[in-house]
């Protein structure tokens, strides 16, 4: 452990004054395999999908995007890339909040379009979850305390109109295009809620505390990537024949592609 207490200098927060980094472990690199191999397969049954399907193309075409890049972020993460070490010599992935980054607005996409939502809420959802992912970021490698939980509260402050849009705006949208599209809208717009709310809890003991093991911070975070993101697309998929009648949604003709 080589964090140096006292006066703040430049060296502060540089990987290389550490001897030794705490680092991922076996079982962190298990998750990371067989989520890597799962996003894969995901992948490439909703490519093969996306070419077969109608109106429901446009929700195939966002899911293979979601495990396609969530599958690039872990395949770098098992091959020892994009990370690096913060204070308290810890290993912190990187390319984990690149993934989130970009797969977060595409799963906001996503629902914004089952729901048949006004295009400017998904832009002001998505907007506010990209500040999220970045202060999370932020906070990640502060190395100053007071400075992390700033960015922590700034990510938690706009993680709460994200919450909002996903629980109250958007589920306004589904419950209009009928009973079919708000009972599939429920279903994935809760699963993502619920899951949303644990990742700032695991980030509180792992990048903020540094409580948790770098280990067990991966094997949580990427159980919860491979619900959020395979569970939540494959849902979608089952879905197909409410997404895709127009008996079902009167508006069908205002849907924004």
């Amino acid at each position: 452990h080589c964090h140096r207490q006292g006066k703040m200098s430049a060296e502060d927060g540089i990987p290389t004054a550490c001897t030794t980094i705490e680092e991922v472990g076996s079982t962190g690199v298990g998750a990371l395999t067989v989520a890597f191999l799962i996003l894969v397969v995901s992948t490439v049954v909703f490519l093969s999908k996306a070419n077969s399907s109608g109106v429901q193309r446009k929700y195939y075409y966002l899911s293979t995007y979601i495990c396609g890049f969530a599958a690039m972020a872990y395949f770098a993460m098992l091959s020892g890339q994009g990370w690096t070490a913060i204070a308290g010599c810890r290993q912190f992935f990187y390319a984990r909040y690149v993934d989130w980054a970009i797969t977060t607005p595409l799963i906001l996409l996503e629902l914004g379009l089952i729901a048949g939502a006004e295009p400017a809420s998904i832009a002001a959802a998505i907007g506010a979850d990209v500040v999220m992912v970045f202060s999370g970021y932020m906070g990640a490698v502060s190395v100053v305390t007071t400075v992390k939980w700033f960015w922590f509260l700034i990510g938690i402050g706009v993680f709460v109109p994200v919450l909002y849009t996903l629980a109250v705006t958007f589920r306004e949208s589904a419950v209009a295009k009928g009973s079919e599209v708000a009972d599939v809208y429920g279903k994935v717009a809760w699963l993502t809620i619920v899951l949303w709310i644990v990742y700032p809890l695991v980030w509180l003991f792992s990048e903020g505390f540094a409580s948790f093991s770098v280990s067990f911070e991966v094997v949580a975070y990427t159980i919860m990537d491979i619900i959020s993101k395979c569970v939540f697309t494959f849902m979608i998929v089952s879905a197909h024949d409410a997404l895709g009648s127009p008996t079902t949604a009167p508006t069908q003709s205002r849907e924004y592609v």
